[in-house]
């Protein structure tokens, strides 16, 4: 994937909007330390760059309802496309796996899974299993509670790249 150029403001800028979501143009301006209309304009170029994927609201979920969530690793039987494909097309069209990663080493997948219930998480697994029958093993794992969920820091990861 190309990189984009970016200079020490346009990291603030970045780095105010995974913070804080959307900010009006002033309170932007302020975080990013310059003037409000450059400001914009560089967020601007910076979402026509699709570095900006959406913005998001932390919702406390706890507090709404009852829920069961599962961290998941997946090994397939055979690594060829269809493999894959199969798999991460099972994974795409479910809204209980809210996050998906493929990794090198002893597993193919890591899967973050958030359902109604421990019953409502062994229906998606037998899914799961049906759908991609290459599935050769996975392991589960109950969580209990989030320790630490963060962005990384922006500023930190870029400073090795912007000059």
């Amino acid at each position: 994937m190309k990189r984009v150029g970016l200079d020490a403001t346009d990291i603030r800028i970045l780095s105010a909007v995974q913070k804080h979501g959307q900010l009006s143009k002033s309170r932007l301006a302020e975080i990013a330390n310059i003037s409000p209309t450059p400001c914009w304009a560089r967020l601007d170029r910076l979402k026509a760059a699709g570095l900006v994927r959406g913005y998001h609201g932390d919702i406390v979920l706890e507090r709404i309802c009852n829920f069961t969530q599962v961290v998941v690793t997946v090994s397939l039987t055979h690594h060829r496309r269809a493999d894959f494909e199969r798999f991460e097309a099972f994974i795409n069209s479910r809204d209980e796996i809210t996050e998906c990663i493929a990794t090198g080493g002893g597993m193919d997948y890591v899967l973050k899974v958030i359902s109604a219930d421990l019953g409502a998480f062994q229906e998606l697994m037998q899914a799961m299993l049906d759908a991609a029958p290459g599935v050769d093993r996975y392991m589960t794992y109950f969580v209990t509670r989030t320790v630490k969920a963060t962005h990384p820091n922006l500023t930190k990861l870029a400073a090795t790249t912007v000059r």
